[in-house]
């Protein structure tokens, strides 16, 4: 199967809180509706039943993607490219005079993901002087107003590309097959059941992210370790993949998942569960999460009981970064970066130049570990920035990201 038309969309799985923590995740399932709750009750003790999510070959590929080096530039990983197989753009090479204006449909600003990576999209095309324009619409997470943003902005003489970030897969795809006739389009973070965009950009994925925080679990913890599993939500196709890998990693492993529980992003709730492991195991020697936004709440429950902080997973979000650096944790972080929303804007620009693009733009997916901590960890950032925005040299940074100097 095409990669390109295997990608499912990413809706927030929870409100408010707990689409911080989501950052892209979604799904074309309502969490309300008959199959979420059928999913939920499925997955209630922890997921041990094979994701239906599950791909072997994409498995496969994105644990060797994360393997390889990436083509280009070395200090700018949102213009890599892991693998790319180039695709011709001639036919849409820009004449004429005049400046570019660039369009793009954004599912919404509903996370602190997605407020970083927005602001890192703004920024990087103001590095571009031939950008005499630059049109957003906001969909605000709605299915029906993206889809009427898209054939507004399709529709637009005045737009030379469209970017789209879609709120889901299958329902947004007529939308996009239907721009595609009318423009270049360029979709990046979600996919859509389509390979008529000019490109599409996205990091590794979900099962890169999980394999990543699991080795790291598998190689700190004695064997017979006790690991408790944080997940946010079943049904989210890009968690349920981080699982998925996961766990694979654990049942080829001697460490013993005791516990796989839902924290619903509540750091309260994540607290509970933390303690009420402690409390039925007697111990707890690691902690793996999917998605690691409440991983200060897992740190805090730990430090409630009396108890020393076992090895554990988080992600690159500032608030992390800082509990680790100051209590001398033993982590690592996994990213979905936020730099990858440079690169649509890069891309618009070299298809509209009639330079050749990747079909897929596959960008690297770089991990925090303790030898780069003090590279991410920026000090005067809000707790929910996240460090792997690829923005420290962009003009406006840190003010424009909510920092200080």
């Amino acid at each position: 199967m095409n990669p390109l038309t295997r990608r499912r969309a990413l809706v927030p799985a929870v409100a408010l809180l707990a689409g911080a923590l989501l950052t892209s995740c979604s799904s074309d399932t309502p969490p309300d509706s008959p199959a979420g709750a059928s999913q939920a009750a499925e997955s209630d003790k922890g997921g041990d039943k094979p994701s239906k999510f599950f791909e072997q070959a994409e498995y496969e590929r994105q644990l060797k993607l994360g393997k390889e080096t990436p083509q280009g530039p070395a200090a700018k990983p949102w213009e890599q490219m892991l693998e790319p197989e180039m695709t011709d753009t001639a036919q849409y090479e820009k004449k004429g005079s005049g400046g570019t204006h660039l369009c793009f449909s954004n599912a919404g600003v509903f996370n602190p993901w997605r407020q970083v990576g927005l602001k890192n999209m703004k920024a990087e095309v103001k590095l571009h002087k031939e950008i005499s324009d630059f049109t957003v619409l906001d969909a605000q997470g709605k299915d029906d107003k993206q889809i009427s943003d898209i054939q507004e902005l399709a529709g637009n003489k005045d737009c030379d590309a469209l970017i789209v970030s879609p709120n889901t897969t299958a329902t947004l795809t007529p939308a996009v097959k239907e721009a595609c006739g009318k423009l270049p389009v360029i979709v990046f973070d979600r996919g859509v059941e389509t390979d008529c965009a000019v490109t599409f950009v996205n990091p590794i994925g979900g099962y890169g992210y999980g394999a990543v925080a699991a080795d790291f679990l598998v190689d700190k913890v004695k064997p017979k370790g006790k690991i408790l599993a944080l997940r946010i939500s079943p049904g989210v196709d890009v968690l349920e993949t981080r699982w998925s890998a996961a766990k694979l990693a654990f049942d080829k492993s001697e460490l013993d998942v005791v516990d796989a529980k839902f924290t619903d992003g509540d750091p309260a709730k994540t607290k509970s569960i933390v303690s009420d492991a402690i409390s039925r195991h007697g111990s707890i020697d690691g902690v793996w999460m999917d998605s690691g936004a409440t991983a200060v709440a897992a740190v805090e429950a730990f430090e409630d009981a009396g108890v020393d902080v076992p090895p554990i997973t988080g992600e690159d979000q500032q608030d992390f970064l800082q509990a680790w650096k100051d209590k001398d944790l033993t982590a690592i972080a996994p990213t979905y970066p936020t730099f990858q929303w440079r690169t649509p804007v890069i891309a618009a620009l070299r298809i509209l130049d009639g330079k050749q693009v990747p079909k897929e733009w596959k960008l690297p997916q770089p991990t925090v570990t303790q030898a780069n901590l003090d590279e991410y960890l920026q000090e005067g950032m809000p707790p929910l920035h996240y460090a792997m925005c690829g923005c420290q040299d962009m003009p406006g940074f840190p003010k424009d990201w909510g920092g200080k100097k």
